[in-house]
């Protein structure tokens, strides 16, 4: 039997790269702006648009029918707020095993691949749990009829197409009854809304306390059309020497970078489904 060398004697080559998942926050159903005005990343707000119901208007009632409406209604906007969130990704190594331009590579590395799961981690838990309504009743119900109330939800509170925000694990399941189907850059659902898969959505809280889901459910979310601002990624430190803490002759360096979800009418509702396929 041909043995292993030692360990030191093994070739180092270069790791195996990745790609982040095509369906995330960060995929092609969102809008994703690169921001050059820095006070963006302080966090946002807007007047929202089209949150507002139109209104029937008979200008010649039939007398023998029920009344309608005796006075025009005029419907005030709605003030979105969204605040920011900082992503980090860090390296550490000892000064003889990692350069700083390794060290930077690596924090750059794990930051593009890890930043849309901790996104989606946060999106969940700061914004999308607090801001729901839940749909559920009483207990959990099948992903189509899921899916089915949330656009539901949709169809009535935002009225034109949106984004439903389903955990990865559960991405399987909305293939049963061609509930979500793919679409260039972005699954869609039958009535045209875009889907995210999100892997930071295994996180799996809901309204109203934002408590997880029992083993075998999962939360699911929809929301009007969303928007991310990033910044560009920085690194921390910039220098070689201030990499070094010397009192432990290791290197430490971050990537990181600033992001702004914005939600159409600040609005979103969630269901509790069941995992099962049956």
């Amino acid at each position: 039997m041909r043995q292993m060398p030692p360990a030191g004697l093994r070739k180092l080559v270069s790791p195996i790269p990745g790609s982040p998942s095509p369906h995330g926050i960060l995929g092609g159903c969102v809008d994703i702006v690169d921001v050059s005005d820095e006070h963006e990343m302080l966090g946002t707000e807007f007047l929202s648009l089209s949150c507002s119901g139109a209104h029937d208007w008979n200008w010649c009632p039939d007398p023998d029918t029920p009344p309608g409406p005796t006075e025009k209604t005029f419907d005030r906007p709605e003030v979105c707020t969204f605040p920011s969130i900082t992503i980090y990704a860090g390296s550490q190594c000892s000064t003889i095993g990692q350069s700083y331009e390794e060290a930077v590579q690596r924090a750059r590395e794990q930051l593009r691949m890890g930043e849309q799961r901790a996104l989606e981690e946060w999106f969940m838990r700061d914004v999308l749990c607090p801001m729901a309504e839940d749909l559920t009743p009483g207990a959990a119900v099948p992903v189509p009829q899921g899916v089915a109330a949330l656009e539901g939800w949709l169809a009535e509170a935002w009225g034109g197409q949106g984004v439903l925000h389903i955990p990865a694990a559960a991405a399987a399941l909305t293939g049963c009854c061609n509930v979500v189907q793919p679409d260039g850059d972005c699954p869609r659902t039958l009535m045209g809304n875009g889907v995210i898969f999100g892997a930071g959505y295994a996180l799996n809280v809901g309204p109203p306390d934002c408590s997880q889901a029992p083993p075998g459910e999962a939360w699911l979310y929809a929301t009007g059309p969303i928007r991310v601002r990033r910044e560009a990624p920085q690194i921390v430190p910039d220098t070689d020497a201030e990499s070094v803490r010397y009192t432990v002759n290791q290197r430490f360096v971050l990537a990181e970078r600033s992001f702004v979800v914005e939600v159409a009418c600040c609005r979103a509702a969630a269901i509790r489904v069941s995992l099962c396929p049956c």
